[in-house]
């Protein structure tokens, strides 16, 4: 079996022992707490990024964007706690984790919802959402960034489901 040439698994494995977030996870109510966290994250994520992207394509006509977006921080909030609990997850399992194909798409289509919420802010859209009445409709190009948003969002949430059947042996290691 060839080693990982970009992840040390033993390293990890053994820095998560050294740390105690081993032995939290997989103490009895480790797991179970930090799955409840993960997925109030995941909530609060979808409850604000969620309602802002299906009401910037057109759903909830009536409802100013500009109040929707103003739950940007409770989404911040909720993908800290995602992000927080998801690498105790990683920590206590990486060999479950890194060389799976569910795992690596989540974390594919995370960073391509960030790189879209990053562009959305640089180039304006969000001063075009703020500005919006609440009966107007918004710009095609920036439903674009919603229909985005929305997608990547879904599939990070499906992808984490799908992690828990795949159990995937080392040989599925993309890149060793």
């Amino acid at each position: 079996m060839k080693p990982d040439p970009i992840f040390n698994i033993p390293a990890i494995e053994q820095w998560g022992v050294d740390t105690g977030i081993f032995g939290w996870m997989n103490s009895q109510w480790g797991w179970p707490i930090s799955e409840a966290i993960h997925f109030l994250g995941l909530c609060m994520l979808m409850a604000s990024v969620g309602m802002f992207d299906l009401r910037v394509l057109g759903v909830a006509r009536g409802v100013p964007m500009e109040w929707l977006h103003r739950m940007a921080p409770i989404g911040v909030i909720g993908w800290l706690m995602a992000v927080a609990t998801g690498f105790c997850f990683v920590v206590s399992a990486p060999s479950q984790y890194l060389h799976n194909p569910a795992f690596q798409s989540k974390m594919a289509l995370m960073a391509l919802a960030g790189v879209n919420m990053v562009v959305f802010y640089v180039i304006g859209a969000s001063a075009a959402v703020r500005a919006a009445g609440p009966d107007d409709k918004a710009a095609l190009w920036i439903k674009v960034f919603a229909f985005v948003s929305l997608a990547a969002w879904i599939g990070v949430i499906t992808c984490g489901r799908v992690i828990t059947y795949f159990r995937p042996p080392y040989f599925w290691c993309l890149w060793c």
